[in-house]
């Protein structure tokens, strides 16, 4: 373990501090074809958050990332480019899980529904989840990618990046353990910050969780994605 977080630590970029988002690496252009990026319109302005297309017309994403109106981005690497590959859909249903609280974070889990199917080609793929109660457990590798805060100038990212992370229990939270589910990396701080909410923690080339919260110097907390699956089948289902 211990040679494997070193090897992580090389990852980061000159300087960057225990506070700043550890940004990982740019992923290879549409190596992650299930990414969505999300352009969401509030009642205070505009915002952005990560996602995941886990059916042709059905993108899971966090509920905190609501809003009046949100744009579907699929197939792209660098999101202020006109791509080829990418795909611009208007999200006509937002399905916030009925429990959701903003103020604790708990069952931060939204399902959007496509105006239309998106169309699958090598760039755009659903990734598949767990099965009910299936844990991913601690000192597992996973990752995450997003457009979110780098460590440079606190600028959001335009192109894809991808960071590995160690799952870890949720010590800080142990009413999360069943809810969430917590990575990071003991020795290098890195993290999840704005901009990435929402998008999947891939383990074994699964979606075991949604990028929720994040706080300096602590692991970032996903909502546990197999805790839901009666839940998004329901949705898939009958919506």
């Amino acid at each position: 373990m211990q040679a494997l977080l070193f090897l992580m630590a090389l990852l980061l970029p000159s300087g960057a501090g225990a506070e700043e988002i550890i940004d990982g690496v740019e992923a290879k252009p549409h190596s992650l074809p299930y990414m969505a990026h999300l352009r969401i319109i509030t009642n205070n302005g505009l915002k952005r958050c990560g996602g995941f297309l886990i059916a042709p017309q059905f993108v899971m994403t966090a509920a905190h990332c609501r809003g009046r109106d949100i744009t579907v981005i699929l197939g792209a690497h660098n999101i202020n480019k006109n791509e080829s590959t990418q795909q611009i859909i208007k999200a006509e249903k937002q399905f916030v899980h009925p429990k959701f609280r903003y103020s604790s974070g708990f069952n931060d889990i939204m399902l959007l529904k496509l105006q239309r199917k998106a169309n699958l080609t090598r760039a755009v793929s659903v990734i598949s989840l767990p099965r009910p109660f299936d844990f991913i457990k601690p000192r597992n590798v996973c990752r995450t990618a997003g457009w979110g805060y780098t460590g440079e100038r606190n600028l959001q990212s335009d192109t894809l990046r991808v960071v590995r992370l160690v799952i870890m229990a949720c010590k800080n939270h142990s009413d999360y353990d069943d809810l969430h589910v917590c990575a990071g990396s003991l020795t290098t701080f890195e993290s999840i910050r704005e901009g990435d909410s929402g998008g999947p923690l891939v383990c074994y080339g699964m979606a075991h969780g949604i990028a929720s919260s994040y706080k300096a110097k602590a692991p970032a907390v996903f909502t546990r994605i197999s805790s839901y699956v009666g839940w998004i089948n329901h949705v898939l289902k009958y919506k």
